[in-house]
């Protein structure tokens, strides 16, 4: 039986005024209030929509695989069409299965956005370097500090991440060529890919 799309509802196949990109996040509460302002501030062009499902890598993707496979098949019948790009937003943090949920997202076109260790890493980036390895709890901690506000983020963080976008892509973007330079695998601790998603909403 073919697994229904758990995705916002489908519009008509005519219908182009506006891409849609669906996300399967990780966490239910600090990947959903980042992505907020984001949300308002393309939604002329690009309807975002993140899934309520959520959970560990694999289980991410396994999920995010299924719904675009429905969703191609509901297209084919002319009952909609699918979203544009679906991505999957998670952490390596201490993840099984992380290569296995990698490898099936590059198999079956899935978009991903992974910082390592954890999204905190990533909101770090916005105010300052972090080129040596940190631990998950190192990130979480001093992501609180700089945005005074925990998994839960206050207006004022979403705000300021929003604004100091540009020198957080710039900073992931220096530890990609850093790791490559070192000879480290791509993705390593301290790496993000977030700034990647949020330029799929600018395109």
């Amino acid at each position: 039986m073919t697994a229904r799309p758990t995705g916002a509802p489908r519009r008509p196949r005519n219908d182009r005024a506006r891409r849609e990109i669906l996300i399967f996040a990780e966490g239910e509460k600090t990947e959903g209030s980042y992505l907020l302002p984001w949300r308002r501030e393309f939604r002329d062009r690009v309807l975002i929509s993140v899934d309520p499902f959520h959970g560990v890598p694999l289980s991410l993707v396994n999920k995010a695989v299924e719904t675009k496979k429905a969703e191609l098949l509901e297209q084919k019948r002319r009952r909609g069409r699918a979203h544009d790009e679906i991505w999957c937003m998670f952490d390596i943090d201490a993840h099984p299965n992380v290569r296995e949920a990698i490898q099936k997202a590059e198999d079956n076109g899935i978009h991903l956005a992974i910082s390592n260790p954890c999204i905190e890493l990533w909101f770090i980036l916005h105010f300052e370097d972090q080129t040596a390895y940190i631990s998950r709890h190192k990130a979480q901690s001093r992501s609180a500090e700089l945005l005074e506000s925990g998994k839960n983020l206050s207006r004022r963080a979403m705000d300021l991440l929003f604004d100091h976008f540009e020198n957080a892509r710039q900073r992931a973007r220096e530890l990609d060529i850093k790791h490559a330079r070192d000879g480290s695998p791509p993705g390593s601790n301290p790496s993000s890919g977030v700034w990647e998603l949020i330029e799929s909403f600018r395109q």
